[in-house]
């Protein structure tokens, strides 16, 4: 969440810092399409997975454009203006956590999974736990994440349906 500036990643189980990719597999492409609310791993243009979410309220959307993961924590415990959760039930990021190289802004999992779908978010893209546990598995620090606000051809092609015609007629102008 953009608010959670104050996010302190020691004592967390599991942290991982900016470092280049590893070795053994290519880097992954992470797309999040906002008007589907649908997160995708791509990998040489295949998918992966795909996963439904919640983004960014109308009062603070989630950001959109291409970023790099340059962190990611197992167990996150929330800090935010004097409130401390311990990773467990309660913790509104969930039990994953992974920062974004656009400073505030993250994809993680929540304590409330029926806001899953909606536009509920303080801008971060958020995942049921199963499902953000899931994810976390499959990137690494180094990793590209694309967050689009309209659907094109190929967020189409990625998560089904057409693309909008008003975007796609304006790009052909």
């Amino acid at each position: 969440m953009a608010l959670i500036a104050a996010l302190v990643l020691a004592g967390s189980a599991v942290a991982q810092r900016a470092r280049s990719p590893e070795p053994s597999r290519s880097r992954r492409t992470v797309v999040v399409s906002v008007p589907d609310r649908k997160i995708a791993v791509l990998e040489d243009g295949n998918r992966l997975a795909s996963f439904p979410i919640a983004v960014g309220a109308a009062v603070s959307p989630s950001p959109t454009g291409e970023f790099e993961i340059v962190n990611r924590v197992s167990k996150p415990t929330y800090y935010h203006q004097g409130l401390v959760i311990p990773p467990g039930k309660d913790n509104p990021i969930g039990t994953r956590w992974v920062g974004l190289s656009e400073k505030g802004f993250r994809i993680h999992g929540t304590n409330a999974p029926k806001s899953i779908g909606h536009a509920a978010s303080h801008g971060c893209i958020r995942l049921r736990n199963r499902d953000m546990e899931r994810l976390f598995a499959m990137l690494r620090v180094g990793d590209l994440v694309e967050i689009r606000g309209e659907r094109d051809e190929e967020t189409a092609e990625i998560f089904g349906g057409e693309a909008d015609k008003v975007t796609l007629a304006a790009a052909q102008t």
